[in-house]
């Protein structure tokens, strides 16, 4: 029976895990050229670090593992035969494997709050899992790429991630759109129609508006219960329109009674100066129906959209006031990003935007005639690898139709041929698998030719 792997997971091959290598190392180079430094925490957690963070539903999606040894001898017949899986869980099971980023880095911070320095500015790209129904796009195991900053409540922070995401899709080609919003601007329009419970409902409903009109959207306000003056005051909400200015100064206005929500449109302006003054590549809209994760940011919060591609959000982030009080160190606040390697490498692929040198592998094969010969392609190889060209010595001495074969067949550009002739020139056959031509040239000058291909990276 042919082996598999199991469902939600999956194998990358060498052109997959290099084009992924690709966008985890642009997104690292940005991280570190912004002065963050890289952690990493390990897979399996304590269960009682996970459990009770992320709901009863992400409860639910933890994958706990089973402790080592006779996991069983704490465990009755009794409580066997009622076969009550969370309870013989909790006894079984001691550890899990990480459910995010976010939650370790909190109790990473906690533990090691002695020997960090504030504000912490930390980055994280590491798989995390998750105990769901496998389907198109979602997966059990899956990679996360995280910076955040703690310790410090400066606006400034979101500034430099907003420059963060200009930066990184600007070097991968990809056109966005870079959406702000901001919780306690949420909350005064909760608190102006007298429908906090309804917030959700609200934002939804808006974001429809240019798929189904505004009677459309009214319709669907009433259905989720708000009253005819709480839709007559969200109409200016409703309609908000023009540039981020014009649409802040209309808020300013329809919240002028809500003190938070005015502390919001403050903030959403000082972070729009700062990153505007600075010329972003990439557009910065102020939308009202971003509404990420209400419960758990409090601040500036933030979402990025492919403009040529059909697909969800691609990054997103916000500001938070309380990370680590779940584990006994309150009023810590923080600001993070996440940037979505799957749904990025979906977008790079949709539009043709992996460059050629990022997923090439070996540029240079030299053919195997013999013992003599391979001799002196091992000593070339260490030239040419010193050179910087990824360059292989094919190992067994064939017919040279099954070396070319192997050369067409790993998309490998050049070909260097090593015979009685050329060992007593010194020189090598160089022959360009593309053109078909083929040149005598002597080892520094194949070097030279080599790298002044322009697909050589």
């Amino acid at each position: 029976m042919k082996p598999s792997i199991p469902k939600g997971t999956r194998d990358f091959g060498a052109a997959e895990t290099a084009k992924r290598n690709y966008i985890f190392n642009t997104i690292r180079e940005v991280y570190a050229l912004y002065g963050f430094a890289q952690i990493e925490t390990p897979a399996l957690e304590n269960l009682s670090t996970l459990m009770g963070k992320y709901g009863e539903e992400g409860d639910k999606l933890l994958f706990k593992v089973l402790n080592s040894g006779d996991f069983l001898s704490k465990v009755s017949a009794e409580e066997l035969s009622e076969r009550n899986t969370l309870h013989l869980a909790a006894k079984v099971c001691e550890k899990g494997l990480r459910y995010d980023l976010t939650v370790p880095f909190a109790r990473y911070v906690v533990q090691h709050r002695e020997e960090l320095q504030m504000p912490f500015r930390r980055y994280q790209i590491q798989p995390v899992w998750r105990a769901d129904r496998p389907q198109k796009g979602r997966y059990r195991e899956f990679y996360q790429c995280d910076a955040d900053i703690v310790g410090s409540n400066s606006l400034l922070n979101e500034v430099e991630l907003v420059q963060i995401i200009d930066e990184v899709f600007s070097r991968f080609g990809i056109r966005v759109s870079i959406k702000i919003n901001n919780r306690k601007i949420l909350a005064g329009i909760a608190e102006m129609v007298g429908a906090a419970d309804r917030l959700t409902d609200i934002t939804v409903a808006i974001d429809k508006l240019d798929k189904i009109g505004l009677h459309a959207v009214c319709d669907e306000l009433r259905a989720a219960g708000l009253t005819e003056d709480a839709i007559s005051r969200l109409q200016p909400v409703i309609n908000l329109s023009g540039t981020n200015a014009e649409k802040l100064a209309t808020m300013r206005q329809v919240l002028a009674d809500s003190e938070a929500g005015l502390l919001g449109i403050g903030e959403v302006e000082a972070v729009l100066r700062h990153v505007e003054a600075a010329a972003p590549r990439n557009a910065i809209d102020f939308d009202l129906t971003l509404a990420r994760g209400l419960n758990y940011y409090t601040g500036c919060i933030f979402e990025v959209k492919a403009l040529d591609v059909q697909i969800g959000s691609i990054t997103g982030g916000g500001r938070y006031d309380n990370l680590t009080g779940i584990f006994g160190l309150p009023g810590l606040s923080g600001v993070g990003i996440s940037f979505g390697a799957d749904r990025i490498y979906d977008v790079l692929t949709q539009l043709d935007l992996f460059p050629q040198a990022a997923v090439q592998g070996t540029r240079l094969l030299f053919l195997n005639f013999g013992e003599r010969e391979a001799t002196a392609c091992l000593a070339m190889a260490r030239q040419t690898r010193a050179a910087g060209i990824a360059t292989e010595v094919y190992p067994d001495s064939v017919k040279m139709k099954k070396q070319m074969s192997y050369a067409n067949a790993q998309g490998i550009p050049y070909v260097a041929l090593v015979g009685e002739q050329e060992l007593a020139e010194g020189r090598i056959a160089l022959k360009d698998m593309q053109s078909g031509e083929q040149q005598s040239l002597t080892i520094e000058e194949a070097i030279s030719a080599i790298k002044n291909d322009k697909d050589t990276p």
